[in-house]
């Protein structure tokens, strides 16, 4: 029996996100969380800009940003950081805020639209075959679904049952984590520090707790190795010149920061998105916010499948779009990594220089602060096709509104300054909403549930719309060009 129609096994932030997508499409989704209550702990505080974009296409963004504390430039170690607040956004900003903030509202929006959440359900195995998953649950229950997701994290059952590898290192071991009360509050929200001493960084809850992570180089010990609270302030007075009266650990714990990714973000019926698929180190905060982007790049198009609005080859194109940001991000989070741990002469050599030439080429740090913000990333695009396609659109004002207004529910967006180009999208009333710009635009865009360019033409005739809908929103979706769609290479 198909219990759904989807199942997503992890109820972090990526699989509540998808989960919450698939459902606002009417598609009949369980997420299966291992956990039976929600956790206070975290390892994200770092909510970027393009993943407040998505979230304000979901109508949750301004929620978060009112949780947290708004940070237009970001600090990565030493002297070397990145402006934030030329970014072309609504949110020209890096949002600091517990991850359980983000999930708790992905939770409710989840919830209010129908998915199925099924707590302290652990999932110990996993079949497929032509027609649709097996999840075997610890209680004895057997889940059954056309498809199921993976978002269940770096020690992902899902890829273990696939017998997927994991290849790659890790970057840092024995890394203290601890959450603790500090006397005197730092004068900066994040603080962040790195030499040959080792590595300190303190980050605010907000409710008067502060997560301290520290890395001593002299003492690598095991991640089940207990943590000494004292070695840790002393990690933290080295390397920031002050433990802030750290006191009274709530919970301390040691963990290895690894820069790994499979192959294959999809294995038949099963595909794996956030930390299951990719995990990189702590540095920039990429980990959640990429995730996050897997959930939704992938959401719109298992509801088209599943709907029968598309092929089943569209969910193809998750990998081929998603894969070249996960590698991308690891080896720039892996760079940062190293160079701020690194105790070799060159790496120190580097935490003195790379501010300097940073901070001078406004090149530079215009490219890290839209890569790292996520605002960078486009996905590849047929040779020859309108510049435009693949990119990620800004929130443009249209007629009503805000672009990323309108896509809320899920539908893809036309912006056509010419009404006979609207009135071809009533056809497909359903699945298109249909609007005009706020000023002179002859450019008319077709714009994806998830913010990027599919299609666009500049003072297209009617028929040239029909048909790019027809492509995109009909049951014909990407079979006419699978063979050269995706041959050009990743950029940002």
């Amino acid at each position: 029996m198909t219990n759904a129609d989807v199942l997503v096994v992890g109820g972090g932030p990526t699989g509540l996100l998808l989960a919450g997508d698939l459902a606002t499409a009417g598609i009949r989704t369980t997420l299966v969380e291992r956990r039976a209550e929600e956790s206070n702990l975290t390892r994200a505080f770092a909510v970027h800009a393009r993943t407040l974009e998505q979230l304000d296409a979901r109508g949750v963004a301004d929620a978060l940003v009112s949780t947290g504390t708004a940070l237009d430039s970001l600090r990565l170690f030493g002297e070397l950081g990145v402006d934030l607040s030329r970014l072309r956004t609504r949110f020209p900003y890096v949002l600091i805020t517990p991850q359980y903030e983000t999930e708790r509202l992905l939770e409710d929006r989840a919830k209010a639209a129908g998915a199925d959440l099924l707590r302290g359900t652990e999932v110990r195995g996993l079949r497929q075959d032509a027609d649709g998953v097996e999840l075997d649950t610890a209680d004895g229950r057997v889940l059954r679904a056309r498809y199921a997701v993976g978002c269940d994290g770096v020690h992902s059952t899902v890829r273990e049952s696939l017998g997927v590898d994991f290849p790659g290192e890790s970057v840092a071991r024995s890394v203290m984590l601890a959450d603790v009360r500090l006397t005197d509050a730092p004068p900066d929200v994040l603080t962040v520090g790195a030499g040959r001493e080792g590595f300190a960084f303190l980050a605010p809850f907000g409710d008067g707790w502060y997560r301290a992570i520290a890395w001593n180089p002299d003492r690598q010990l095991p991640d089940d190795a207990p943590v000494d609270f004292e070695e840790l302030r002393a990690v933290v007075r080295l390397v920031l010149g002050t433990d802030h009266g750290m006191h009274d650990p709530r919970w301390m714990s040691r963990f290895h920061s690894d820069e790994r990714q499979v192959a294959d973000y999809r294995c038949g019926r099963v595909l794996l998105a956030g930390d299951a698929a990719h995990v990189h180190s702590p540095a920039g905060g990429q980990g959640m916010n990429t995730g996050l982007q897997d959930a939704a790049n992938l959401s719109w198009k298992l509801a088209a499948v599943i709907e029968g609005r598309a092929d089943d080859a569209l969910l193809d194109t998750y990998q081929a779009e998603r894969h070249p940001v996960g590698r991308t991000v690891l080896r720039m989070s892996g760079a940062l990594t190293r160079a701020a741990l690194g105790q070799s002469a060159r790496a120190r050599l580097s935490r003195r220089v790379l501010p300097a030439v940073a901070g001078r080429v406004r090149p530079l740090t215009t490219r890290g602060a839209r890569m790292i913000s996520g605002i960078g990333i486009r996905y590849p695009s047929p040779r020859g096709s309108h510049p435009l396609i693949g990119r990620r659109l800004p929130d443009l004002r249209v007629d009503g509104g805000r672009l990323y207004e309108a896509l809320r529910g899920g539908r893809f967006v036309l912006v056509a300054d010419d009404a006979r180009a609207r009135r071809v999208a009533e056809d497909w009333a359903g699945q298109v909403r249909a609007t005009a710009p706020a000023g002179h635009l002859r450019t008319a865009i077709l714009v994806r549930p998830d913010g990027y360019a599919a299609w666009a033409e500049h003072s297209p005739e009617p028929a040239a719309v029909r048909a790019a809908l027809r492509e995109w929103c009909g049951s014909q979706l990407f079979e006419a060009r699978q063979s050269t769609y995706f041959e050009e290479p990743y950029s940002s």
